[in-house]
């Protein structure tokens, strides 16, 4: 009833041609028969009530009931939520008399409808929460097993940062196996130059040895019959 009253309230304010109001009544009023349908004796079950007239018409009758006590209520206003009452199931097979014929009350079929699905879906995940597998049993309710989507994409997500942390690692695992660039081998396998000797200096020479030397180089050839010398 809390959800329903949610929703409710959510979407009447995104349509300004609904009546808020009436719409919250209607949720408050279409289910509260179930209160004489149903009993609970360590299981629910019918009523006599329940199995001869059904929530509807036992919500009918509650309505007028309290209505005796408010003279003066709008006839408008009373065959509105009527209305509502007889006309949420939406359909004829589903045991709607009419179908859903004004705003408020064509919203209060498809989001009673929607909150009952989803309550329906958020049970069967509850009830197999423990199951691997992000698919359900088949619901009977809805008529088809369940895919739960949070617990499929989890699983999604685990898988791909599985698989990345295995491909970085192996990743890891190449670089430190692989041979070193060419430039390191070069300079690697370089041996190592001895140290060049300086050159030997030559001993100093005084001048006179150094005209001496040229000198030397040189033969000297005397001239016949002139008492000079020829280089």
């Amino acid at each position: 009833m809390v959800s329903l009253f949610t929703i409710c309230d959510l979407a009447a304010r995104n349509y300004p041609q609904v009546n808020r109001e009436l719409l919250l009544t209607g949720a408050f009023l279409h289910d509260i028969g179930k209160l004489h349908e149903l009993a609970y004796q360590r299981s629910i079950s019918y009523t006599t009530e329940g199995q001869l007239l059904g929530h509807m018409i036992i919500e009918l009758e509650m309505l007028h009931q309290k209505l005796t006590h408010l003279p003066g209520f709008p006839p408008e206003l009373k065959i509105l939520i009527e209305h509502m009452i007889i006309s949420h199931h939406g359909q004829y097979e589903f045991g709607s008399p009419k179908l859903p014929m004004f705003p408020e009350a064509l919203m209060l079929h498809y989001l009673d409808d929607l909150d009952s699905k989803m309550e329906s879906m958020r049970a069967q995940f509850e009830r197999e929460a423990e199951f691997d597998s992000p698919w359900t049993n088949y619901n009977p309710s809805l008529g088809r097993p369940l895919l739960n989507s949070k617990k499929f994409l989890e699983k999604g997500l685990a898988a791909a940062r599985e698989s990345e942390s295995r491909k970085s690692a192996a990743v890891a695992g190449d670089e430190s196996a692989a041979p070193p660039p060419a430039d390191a081998q070069h300079v690697e396998a370089q041996p190592e130059t001895a140290p060049t000797q300086p050159a030997e200096k030559e001993p100093s020479v005084s001048p006179l040895e150094a005209l001496e030397r040229k000198f030397a180089s040189h033969k000297v050839t005397p001239v016949a019959g002139t008492g000079k010398s020829s280089f």
